[in-house]
């Protein structure tokens, strides 16, 4: 979600990785606590039912961030929005770095299951009946990270259950067709979303079920592009600094100025058709930005 920063609310920082809000969360917070008024005595608890929601969400995808940081890859932003959160990480481009960079996430989930349960069964017992919106309250919100973890395990591309699924696939029919197909599988599974939506005449499910099927969609068109890169001819004499790996041979790069394909080694980092010049260059494989001059093989780094 390129460009979303600037829109969003700056909440902490904490070990490096940037938190914010943002700015549409406050609209529909409105609408769902309203919405859900008469479930308590006080209006407060509504309130706290909200932040508690996303306070998992974030402590989840907290564990995507460190998760991917322990294996070696970068992760220093994380965005809470209405359709839940999104952490900005960058495992190492290996099955198993990206498999514990995904599978941590819904492992918070795990972990705080019984701490919630405990406290849902202490308000249950021990607790005198005017502290019956307590018990609603823990009650609704160990049923939120159940639910929270049985949708983000669904085997649909780019829910933590799909990228699970393609982490496992990459260790037999390697990155690009693990993609693929964990995109493909994804967009069956977005069917079955939608036809949910229409039979629960859910807009929220609807709007969730279309940004799923973008991302699959994204995730395909990925996937062929690491197809064709993983055919072309090598560009011998350089290698990235980071993976080792040659770069192709051909117009693999993408001017943001006129979007346009070159070759950024033919000529030098500049695009032919605009003039811009690129004082780094990304990896194909890894993701990696380094300057060209460091590509070079036996480059000092």
């Amino acid at each position: 979600m390129a460009g979303t920063q600037d829109r969003s609310l700056h909440l902490f920082n904490f070990k490096g990785i940037d938190v914010f809000l943002h700015w549409s969360w406050f609209l529909v917070a409105l609408f769902e606590i309203e919405s859900r008024s008469g479930m308590y005595s006080s209006i407060i608890w509504n309130v706290l039912e909200y932040l508690a929601l996303f306070l998992i969400v974030m402590l989840h995808e907290f564990g995507h961030a460190l998760a991917c940081r322990q294996v070696g890859g970068k992760a220093n932003r994380i965005l809470l929005w209405p359709l839940g959160g999104i952490a900005y990480v960058q495992p190492p481009q290996r099955p198993g770095a990206t498999l514990w960079s995904i599978a941590a996430g819904p492992l918070v989930n795990v972990i705080l299951a019984p701490i919630l349960w405990a406290l849902m069964m202490i308000s249950l017992s021990g607790w005198p009946r005017s502290a019956s919106d307590a018990h609603t309250f823990l009650s609704t919100i160990a049923l939120i990270n159940w639910v929270l973890l049985g949708f983000n395990l669904l085997p649909i591309y780019p829910l933590d259950g799909g990228q699970i699924l393609r982490s496992l696939l990459w260790f037999w029919v390697g990155r690009a067709r693990s993609l693929m197909v964990a995109s493909v599988i994804g967009m069956v599974g977005v069917a079955g979303l939608f036809l949910y939506s229409y039979e629960t005449r859910s807009v929220w499910n609807a709007t969730i079920s279309a940004f799923i099927l973008i991302y699959c969609w994204s995730g395909l068109r990925k996937a062929q592009g690491l197809s064709r890169v993983a055919r072309a001819p090598r560009r011998e004499g350089f290698a990235c600094p980071s993976c080792k790996t040659v770069p192709p041979l051909g117009p693999y790069w993408l001017c943001y100025r006129c979007r346009k394909a070159f070759d950024t080694f033919q000529g030098e980092a500049v695009c032919p058709s605009c003039q811009t010049r690129f004082p780094t260059t990304s990896c194909p494989e890894c993701g990696s930005v380094n300057p060209l001059s460091a590509w070079a093989i036996g480059a000092s780094t």
